[in-house]
């Protein structure tokens, strides 16, 4: 309620508007977060998802879960992960969706807020192994747009299918334009 409230109050001071939607049908994701280049894309993006009301959930190292901040981030959506005992996050992000109805779990592919040239694979093969779509969630800064682009159904074909998520994200501006897709 609260989280709701204060997205609204974000959105009308800073002039941000929604564009798109999950279909309601969709109940398991992942969901890309990109082009990630400021902190900024945090706040903006976890106020869209309340107002269009989307359950994200994203991973975080557990380290980050101590009082009070664990209770905030983990009402969030955030879920501990401990990089000492899961080596493997894509097993982890596999068995999360078997265990849950109803799992939209937001990833960063650029890993960073810098300019990354090759995103890490873990999204693909996440969703791959649990069967679920790929969302496209994007911020355009120069639009002041947050939102829902194309769902991409993985083919096994990583390249090709990087490819369609790369030119969608070309066309958006996140806050760093130099940091961006490209």
């Amino acid at each position: 309620m609260f989280g709701k409230l204060l997205s609204k109050i974000i959105f009308k001071v800073a002039g941000w508007k929604l564009k798109g939607n999950i279909p309601p049908d969709l109940k398991k994701a992942v969901m890309i977060a990109a082009p990630h280049t400021s902190n900024w894309d945090f706040v903006y993006s976890r106020a869209a998802f309340y107002l269009m009301d989307i359950p994200v959930r994203m991973t975080i190292k557990k380290e980050a879960f101590f009082f009070p901040i664990g209770n905030l981030i983990s009402s969030m959506g955030a879920i501990p992960v401990d990089r000492k005992k899961n080596n493997n996050l894509v097993s982890f992000m596999v068995d999360l969706f078997k265990d849950h109805e109803q799992m939209i779990m937001m990833v960063t592919p650029e890993g960073t807020r810098k300019y990354q040239p090759r995103w890490k694979k873990g999204f693909y093969h996440a969703a791959m192994g649990a069967g679920v779509p790929i969302v496209l969630g994007f911020l355009d800064y120069a639009k002041k747009e947050a939102g829902i682009g194309p769902i991409i159904y993985p083919t096994g074909d990583y390249e090709a299918d990087l490819e369609k998520i790369k030119a969608f994200y070309r066309t958006v501006t996140p806050k760093y334009p130099a940091q961006g897709v490209r």
